[in-house]
């Protein structure tokens, strides 16, 4: 069975190289999955090479975020919940400017990448949901970890004192 799709000018057509994971089959469209999948390549790449690793390339990026696909089995790396893959390539720029925070955590378990580590030139990644991604932003895993535990212990002193 033929998965995924490559873009081209006028069509789409199937891609045996990026197929739908096992995990995501019945969650969301081949298609989608081949066009997200290459957007976050693309992004990623860009980002990359701004940031000093000119030797990034969208093929590269395009099979380490397949693979951490796969890995991920269709869950958010940090919190084990299941991500909305069928939600992917909906996100709407104009009903996010009417809905702003409304419609944004519409799109809180949205699949999103995570570059892992410092060297970019890893090419490593995880897969989390959006809101994830937001709340770790620059930080390490570590980092995350104790941030999380700080604000745990802070609510559970803060509920003891009432």
């Amino acid at each position: 069975m033929f998965s995924g799709c490559l873009i081209t000018k006028d069509f789409e057509m199937p891609s045996i190289k990026y197929g739908l994971p096992n995990c995501l089959e019945g969650r969301c469209d081949p298609a989608a999955y081949h066009r997200w999948l290459s957007r976050k390549a693309v992004a990623h790449v860009k980002r990359d090479r701004s940031r000093g690793h000119e030797k990034a390339t969208v093929a590269a990026y395009m099979m380490a975020i397949h693979t951490a696909v796969i890995a991920s089995q269709g869950v958010d790396d940090y919190t084990g919940e299941d991500l909305a893959w069928e939600k992917i390539s909906t996100y709407d720029n104009e009903k996010s400017k009417a809905g702003r925070k409304t419609y944004k955590r519409l799109f809180w378990n949205l699949p999103t990448v995570d570059h892992c580590g410092d060297d970019l030139a890893a090419n490593a990644f995880k897969i989390c949901a959006w809101r994830t991604n937001d709340c770790k932003n620059d930080l390490s895993d570590e980092e995350l970890i104790q941030f999380c535990r700080i604000v745990l212990d802070h609510n559970k002193a803060k509920a003891r004192s009432f």
